[in-house]
């Protein structure tokens, strides 16, 4: 696939670059005046959001900045400025209706986030392999941050992909992704916010107790789905500089 960067830009210390690699979308943050190899920090985003979602554009930048990470985010497929096929505007109108009736959401974001995994996966490992071959950023440990939906389509790429040494995830319940969560090995961040009216507790509880990852941890703060304290970015600033140096020094 052809891999195409347009001219960066700079503000408050960090580089941004757009990208796509064939017909993938992307966006990559380095710090300003990066020279050299430097560990990948991959960024998902949630469901009917994009590559520069606000809670995207603020982790990353601050993941470049602060801890001088290049950061890559981009449009998981039917999302942002990737074409929308009919079978999946289908069933984002059926699955919309199905929630204002009270059907249970957890089935209904499993079938969706089935629908966009094996392709997503694809896009990541692919975007993957050329973003390291620039030379400011480099074959380094990779870090991987999704919630809500990014945590649906990573658990399934943390599955697949051993390049990937870390990862905060979050915001969403085992339904559907037991298997693949067992195959996870890298040590994980789990987010839970303890009053979600969108993801249960029980099945959030459950989602990290089914990864296989011998380095776990649970973060629970109260607050509904989309309430994730500030403070946490600064925790997963700690824990992927302290894995993925690791890595990088072993």
């Amino acid at each position: 696939m052809r891999f195409s960067l347009t001219s960066p830009t700079s503000t408050d210390g960090v580089t941004e670059q757009s990208f796509t690699l064939g017909e993938i979308p992307g966006v990559l943050f380095t710090p300003r005046g990066a020279t050299g190899p430097r560990p990948l920090i991959l960024m998902g985003h949630g469901g009917g959001q994009h590559k520069k979602a606000p809670g995207v554009l603020a982790g990353a930048h601050r993941f470049a900045a602060e801890g001088g990470f290049a950061v890559v985010a981009i449009d998981a497929p039917n999302h942002g400025d990737r074409p929308k096929d009919e079978r999946f505007l289908r069933f984002a109108g059926d699955m919309r209706a199905r929630m204002a009736a009270g059907d249970d959401p957890a089935e209904l974001l499993a079938t969706m986030h089935d629908l966009l995994a094996e392709q997503t996966v694809a896009d990541w490992q692919a975007v993957l392999t050329a973003i390291q071959e620039l030379d400011h950023v480099g074959g380094g440990p990779v870090g991987y941050w999704g919630v809500s939906m990014g945590c649906g389509l990573g658990v399934p790429l943390l599955a697949a992909e051993p390049r990937i040494r870390a990862a905060v995830l979050g915001l969403l319940g085992v339904h559907g992704l037991a298997a693949s969560a067992a195959r996870v090995t890298a040590p994980v961040r789990f987010l839970l916010q303890w009053d979600d009216t969108r993801v249960s507790r029980e099945q959030a509880l459950a989602l990290f107790d089914a990864l296989g990852s011998a380095d776990k941890t649970l973060h629970a703060n109260p607050g509904d789905h989309g309430g994730i304290p500030a403070h946490e970015t600064d925790d997963a600033l700690r824990f992927f500089a302290r894995h993925l140096r690791e890595a990088a020094a072993a």
